[in-house]
Formats: C-alpha cells, structure tokens, sequence
C-alpha cells in the first residue's frame, strides 16, 4: 500500500429621600399625558435563530501522537464512503498504536497500517483494513497543505485504512487519490513530524530507502469527536 511518491449627568444628583416623591409625580404625569400608552406593551423576546442558522455539529478525527496532537474535519460532500470507513475504524480502535511509517518533508507523512504495530519495520506499508474501497476523486478539492487524502496500490479502487496528510501542496496527486479530509488543527505538530531524521536523511536523492522515521512516531489514539 503506498502513498503518491513525490473582537449619571454630571451635576445633577437627587437625595435618596426625594427618590419615591419623584418617581410618584413622574408615573402620574405619563398615565395622564398625552404620551401615555393605551395599553401596556409586551416585553418582545428575540426571535430564536432559525436551524440553518445554528452551527451544525460536525464529527472531526482528532489524532493524538507523541509528538502532539492533530484534528481534521470530514469532506463527506466528495468522499462519503471512505469517510464512514475512517470513522468506522477509528471508532473501533483500529489505528490506535499505528505509526506514520513514511514521511517525506515537503511532501507528505503516511500511516494508518495496522502492521506499523508489529515491531517489524520491513512490512510496513503492506497492510490494509477491511474494506477496500472505491475511488471517490474529485476535483473540488486539491492536494495542498494540511489535505488528508487515502493512500493506496496501483488499483484506483484500493484504499482501505491508510492514509496522508500533506505537507506541502502537490496538484499532481489531483483526481488520482482520494481526498476525505482536511487538518483544522496540529498543523504545527504536522510540521514537527515532518521534520523527523528518517533512514533517507542526509542521503543522495534517489538513493535505496523507505522514508521511515528512525524513532517511530505513534498514533496513541485516533477518536471521532462532535464538536
């Protein structure tokens, strides 16, 4: 399974003692004016905002690292299926110890594998869920920064449980991956990640290796939240 590569008037004061006499003179003289009302007012309430004008509540996927925390709301106007497949699984502690095995700085940070958790780092990347599911592309969305997208094999129709989260945008992944999500908070901890010394660092561009962090980066959990 693999990802795409590359906001008192002043003076003028009144005794305590005048204060009932005043007020006696002043209702009287607005029962008898010509200013009085005819009938008693009712006090008007503010209208209650209409439903569509409420914040409706959204479920967002809040992914808990040892390197701090990310949140990601749902697109399920373009990718409704694999949404409810994340959610399902994430309900289900699926990803829960799973590790971001590939990060490309610049580019993007993998995981989601249930075998990350298996202590053998040469599997990585070959697991899956489930469900395979079937490409939902769209092109209401883009590959840019903070995009969470579904990683998948050669088949368009393979997505299953892992997934990317982008770093930088790459518009070339367009239409070819399945996006279903986009980061709303944690950018900050996305960068920290991708920052990470993995086996390719500090190696010749083309050189012979995974990308894989050379200290794993956790998923302690990753829960749905209504907010």
């Amino acid at each position: 399974m693999k990802a795409p590569n590359n906001r008192a008037v002043p003076g003028l004061t009144v005794r305590p003692a005048a204060i009932p006499f005043l007020c006696a003179i002043l209702a009287a003289a607005v029962a008898s004016g010509p200013w009085a009302p005819a009938a008693a007012a009712q006090e008007k309430k503010p209208p209650k905002p209409a439903a569509s004008e409420k914040a409706k509540a959204r479920d967002v996927a809040v992914i808990k690292t040892n390197l701090g925390t990310i949140a990601f709301e749902f697109l399920p106007d373009v990718a409704p299926k694999m949404v409810k497949n994340f959610t399902d699984l994430a309900r289900s502690g699926f990803y829960d110890g799973t590790t971001f095995h590939r990060v490309i700085p610049g580019f993007m940070l993998q995981g989601g594998d249930p075998l990350s958790k298996d202590g053998d780092p040469s599997n990585d990347g070959t697991g899956s869920g489930p469900r395979k599911m079937p490409a939902e592309f769209s092109t209401k969305y883009s590959h840019e920064r903070g995009i969470v997208s579904t990683a998948r094999s050669s088949d368009p129709n393979s997505g299953s449980c892992q997934f990317f989260i982008m770093h930088k945008h790459s518009p070339h992944l367009d239409n070819q991956y399945t996006i279903f999500g986009r980061v709303i908070e944690g950018m900050d901890v996305v960068d920290k990640i991708a920052a990470v010394k993995t086996d390719c660092t500090g190696k010749p561009r083309g050189s012979r290796c995974a990308n894989r962090p050379l200290e794993n980066v956790v998923m302690k959990s990753v829960t749905i939240e209504t907010r």
